[in-house]
């Protein structure tokens, strides 16, 4: 369900359809306009939103309609998300089915319930990001600030992690040995879930700014490895966060960077004792980087088309998710 949140947010987000709901309502907002007068109340609110004054000036209600179902069915999703979880966590909770059952996080003893209460608290406030993220586009600049799309997203992904990481232990087999390898390939692994991240982050930026529809050659930018103008902009730290130019050109660096990482770690695993999953969780990953890399380009090369920007943001998230899985799976195998 969160992928499917996920996904339908990037949608709703290429179709510029996320500031068509103008209100929060988050217990009877679950209801959508169900007749004429319903919807002409609905877009007679949008009517009064910058983005309707400055960008849609004439749109019809069947053209309102359109971008208002993408934006609802994004909140429903993540309504649905806290009812599925709430309730069957009350209820196992009251049984005392989670009384007795605790993890190990390096070695430490942690108890499965706070972290599934943990669990719960993060997307509740996944929901107020997304509200405060959507209320950046409502009072001047019919554009949602980057920095809060970069917030919502990555807390998603943070959202993912977390829980992830509490299923692989629980699938996790119970071994009384354990396999040595040398720290060096989890030091590395680590890394590139770190920069995985990173790159995650820098994809909302270059979505935020529509950085994505300028220097839409590959490899170079418009003929040039290294633009004019990177840090053209005062002060100068802006220019990595607010620059069209630079903030892609960042965005295409880490996707090198990402490159190097993946084949380092393919090439130096042949060299350690590595369980089954590990060395099958590395041919993942170098295949799924594969597939994202080429994905970035396309987008790229053919001006964000909403499939392939919508592939790219899935891309993402298995590529996000198998980089996890192995990190998961070198720190259960050395103990």
């Amino acid at each position: 369900m969160i992928f499917s949140t996920v996904v339908v947010g990037g949608l709703t987000r290429l179709t510029q359809s996320g500031l068509s709901m103008v209100q929060w309502k988050p217990i009877h907002g679950i209801v959508p306009p169900l007749n004429e007068q319903e919807w002409g109340e609905e877009f007679s609110l949008y009517q009064q939103s910058p983005e309707y004054k400055k960008k849609n000036q004439g749109m019809s209600l069947d053209e309102f309609k359109y971008i208002f179902y993408w934006e609802y069915i994004h909140r429903v999703l993540g309504r649905l998300i806290g009812l599925v979880f709430f309730l069957p966590l009350v209820f196992f909770q009251l049984k005392g089915w989670l009384k007795n059952i605790s993890l190990k996080v390096y070695g430490l003893p942690s108890r499965l319930s706070w972290k599934l209460w943990i669990g719960f608290m993060l997307g509740g406030s996944q929901g107020l990001l997304g509200w405060y993220m959507v209320k950046s586009g409502l009072i001047d600049n019919p554009h949602v600030s980057h920095y809060r799309l970069a917030a919502h997203l990555g807390l998603a992904f943070f959202i993912e992690a977390y829980l992830l990481w509490i299923l692989f232990d629980l699938m996790s087999e119970v071994k009384n040995t354990t396999m040595k390898m040398k720290r060096s390939i989890q030091v590395l692994a680590q890394a590139l879930l770190l920069v995985v991240g990173i790159q995650i982050l820098y994809g909302a930026f270059t979505a935020g700014l529509h950085a994505g529809h300028n220097y839409n050659t590959f490899p170079k930018m418009k003929g040039d490895w290294i633009p004019e103008g990177l840090l053209a902009q005062i002060p100068i730290w802006t220019n990595f966060f607010e620059s069209h130019l630079t903030v892609q050109f960042i965005h295409r660096s880490i996707a090198w960077l990402l490159m190097v990482l993946v084949f380092t770690l393919f090439f130096y695993s042949k060299k350690c004792s590595l369980s089954e999953k590990s060395k099958r969780a590395i041919w993942v990953v170098s295949g799924l980087f594969g597939v994202q890399f080429t994905l970035g380009i396309l987008t790229l090369i053919h001006y964000v088309p909403v499939p392939l920007a919508s592939l790219h943001q899935i891309g993402a998230f298995f590529l996000f998710t198998s980089v996890l899985y192995l990190n998961h799976s070198l720190v259960k195998n050395n103990g």
